[in-house]
C-alpha cells in the first residue's frame, strides 16, 4: 500500500537518508588507508631517485578516470609516468602477465584493479619490481604478495568509509604522494573527473561520496580542463546533475573499452586542447551509438532465454559481444527484478558480467559458488566472472540454490515508490526541495511517486521517429491536467482510459522556458 505524501512528509523522508553533511575539509585523512603512507614514501623515493614508474588501470569509467587523475597529477610534479589501460579483448582484466610483458619499470602502481592479481604479483617479485596495488574491490581469501596493497575493504584498513571507488582511492593516494614530496598541487582540481567516477561506478551517494560528487559537479561547471569544457558544451545546461553524468556521459566513456579500446576515453580526459577533446568525444559518441545497436539486439535475445522462475538469471550465448554483457545484465535486472548474470562464450570459455539489486550481494553469491569459476571479482552490486562453458548449467543450478536461502525482501529494489503525492503539491516549490537533496543515485535514489487510477485524456507520440510518448492525465480528485513523458516507449490509449504509474519530477529547460516535467518510471497496467 503506497502511503499519501505531502511536501512536509517528503522532506522528512529525504532528510533521514543522511547524517550531518560533510565539508571537503572533513574528508578522512588518506593516511588512514592501510599501506597508504608506505606506498607514498616508495613513490616519492622513486621520483627522487629517477626510477621508472608505470601505472596499470582498467577499461571501465572508474578505471579510466583513476588513470586520468594519476596521469594529470604526475604531469604537475612533473615526472614521467608510463600509463597503460588493458584492452578488454587482447589483455583481459587488470594487471595480467600479458600487460607485464609490455612494461619495464621499477615501480608498478595499479588503479581500480589488482586485489586478485596473484600471478602478476609473483612476476613482479621475481623481477625485483615493487608492485603497489590500489583497488576498492572486495579482497578474496588470498591476497597478492605485493610491495603494498591499498584497499579500504581490507580487514586491517582503518579508513572509516569503505564504499569508495577506485578513482577515490587513486585521488587519496595522490594526496599522500603530494604530502611526501611537499608539493603545491590543489587536489580539488581533479574533482570534476572524480565525481564522474563515483556516479558511473554506482557508489552510494552518502557520506564523503555525496560531498565529492556535489563539489565535483560544481567543478565540472567551471573547470578549464578541455574534456570538462566539451562535456559542458554537449550537455548545454546551467546545472549539471548526477543523472546527466549517469545517462549521457558515462555510457559514452564506457563504450570505448566495451567495443574498441579504453585509451580513447583516457585521451579524452587528458586532452591538451578542446579541438582534440572534441574529436575524441565525437569518436566516443559514435562508438556509443554502435554499442546501443549491438546491445539492443543481444538484449532482445537474452530476454527470450530467461527462466522467469529463477532467483538469479543466468543466460549465455556465443554471439553476444563481450563488451556489452554488463549492460544486458543491467537491462535484465530492470525488467525482471532479479540479479542477472550474462555470459559470452567462445571456444568453450564463458566470460561475463553480473548485476544485482536490493540487498542481494552478487559478490557473495559468486564466492559461495567459486568452485565452478575460473575467476571472479567485484562488489555487492556488480561483478565480473569466468568459467568453462560446459559448467554453465551446473553453475546456474548452484547459484540459484544459494539464492533460494536468501530472504525474499532482499530482492526488492531499493528505489521503489515512496508514496502517492497529492497532485496539488506538484509545483516549483517541490522542485526546489527535490533539487536540494541532489545528487541522486545509489543509496540516495531520486524520489519516485505513484499515480493511481488517473484518467488518461490523450496520448501524443513525439520525436523524429515518434518513439516517445507524452501522456496527458487527470489525477483523481483533481481538475488540472498533467503531462507525463515516457521516453523510448510507444503507449496506446488504455481501454478503460485509466493509468496506474510511477513517475519522477524533474525540471525541463527549453528555449529559456522553465517548466515542471513528469517522467514515467513504470506503468502498472
Amino acid at each position: 500500500m503506497h502511503k499519501p505524501l505531502t511536501k512536509h512528509s517528503l522532506f522528512q523522508i529525504l532528510s533521514s537518508r543522511f547524517g550531518d553533511e560533510k565539508k571537503l575539509s572533513q574528508i578522512p585523512n588518506p593516511a588512514l588507508l592501510h599501506d597508504g603512507v608506505k606506498s607514498a614514501k616508495r613513490v616519492a623515493d622513486a621520483i627522487r631517485g629517477g626510477e621508472k614508474i608505470a601505472l596499470v588501470g582498467d577499461y571501465d569509467v572508474d578505471g579510466i578516470t583513476s588513470t586520468a587523475i594519476m596521469v594529470e597529477f604526475f604531469k604537475q610534479i612533473p615526472y614521467p609516468l608510463q600509463a597503460t589501460i588493458p584492452n578488454r579483448f587482447r589483455d583481459g582484466y587488470g594487471v595480467s602477465p600479458t600487460i607485464l610483458d609490455r612494461i619495464d619499470a621499477d615501480v608498478i602502481i595499479t588503479v581500480d584493479n589488482g586485489i586478485a592479481a596473484i600471478e602478476a604479483a609473483k612476476i613482479c617479485k621475481d623481477r625485483g619490481c615493487d608492485l603497489i596495488i590500489t583497488d576498492h574491490h572486495t579482497p578474496g581469501d588470498t591476497l597478492p604478495d605485493a610491495y603494498a596493497i591499498i584497499d579500504p575493504k581490507l580487514s586491517n584498513c582503518n579508513y572509516p568509509f569503505k564504499e569508495i571507488c577506485g578513482a577515490e582511492v587513486a585521488w587519496l593516494f595522490c594526496a599522500l604522494i603530494k604530502k611526501e614530496l611537499d608539493l603545491n598541487i590543489d587536489m580539488r582540481q581533479f574533482l570534476d573527473i572524480l565525481s564522474i567516477a563515483i556516479i558511473a561506478d554506482i557508489m552510494p551517494l552518502i557520506d564523503i561520496n555525496r560531498t565529492l560528487v556535489k563539489e565535483g559537479l560544481k567543478q565540472l561547471s567551471v573547470s578549464k580542463r578541455p574534456a570538462s569544457i566539451i562535456i559542458r558544451d554537449f550537455l548545454n545546461k546551467p546545472r549539471i546533475s548526477s543523472e546527466d553524468i549517469a545517462f549521457q556521459i558515462a555510457p559514452r566513456l564506457n563504450s570505448a573499452g566495451r567495443l574498441e579500446d579504453a585509451s580513447i576515453a583516457l585521451d579524452f580526459f587528458t586532452a591538451s586542447d578542446t579541438h582534440q577533446a572534441y574529436k575524441l568525444f565525437e569518436q566516443l559518441s559514435s562508438l556509443n551509438e554502435l554499442r546501443k545497436e549491438i546491445e539492443a539486439d543481444a538484449t532482445a535475445e537474452a530476454i527470450k532465454k530467461v527462466d522467469e522462475d529463477a532467483k538469479v538469471i543466468v543466460v549465455a550465448d556465443e554471439n553476444w559481444h563481450e563488451g556489452v554483457v554488463g549492460i544486458i545484465a543491467s537491462r535484465l535486472v530492470d525488467k525482471f527484478s532479479r540479479p542477472a548474470i550474462v555470459l559470452s562464450c567462445e571456444d568453450g570459455v564463458a566470460k561475463g558480467s553480473a548485476r544485482s539489486l536490493g540487498e542481494v550481494s552478487i559478490y557473495e553469491l559468486l564466492k559461495e559458488n567459486e568452485a565452478f569459476l575460473t575467476k571472479y571479482g567485484g562488489h555487492k552490486m556488480a561483478a565480473g566472472l569466468g568459467l568453462d562453458a560446459k559448467d554453465i548449467d551446473a553453475f546456474r543450478d548452484a547459484i540459484n540454490k544459494s539464492a533460494s536461502k536468501l530472504d525474499e525482501s532482499d530482492f526488492i529494489p531499493q528505489h521503489d515508490v515512496l508514496g502517492v503525492l497529492d497532485a496539488s503539491e506538484i509545483d516549483f516549490e517541490l522542485l526546489e526541495m527535490l533539487e536540494s537533496f541532489e545528487p541522486y543515485g545509489e543509496a540516495n535514489p531520486k524520489p519516485t511517486f505513484m499515480f493511481k487510477d488517473a484518467e488518461v485524456i490523450d496520448i501524443k507520440l513525439m520525436g523524429k521517429d515518434k518513439s516517445h510518448s507524452k501522456i496527458y492525465i487527470k489525477p483523481q480528485k483533481h481538475e488540472s491536467v498533467f503531462e507525463i513523458v515516457a521516453f523510448r516507449t510507444v503507449y496506446e490509449m488504455p481501454q478503460n482510459r485509466k493509468i496506474n504509474c510511477s513517475y519522477t519530477v524533474s525540471k525541463n529547460e527549453y528555449n529559456n522556458r522553465l517548466s515542471i516535467q513528469l517522467l514515467l518510471n513504470k506503468n502498472y497496467l
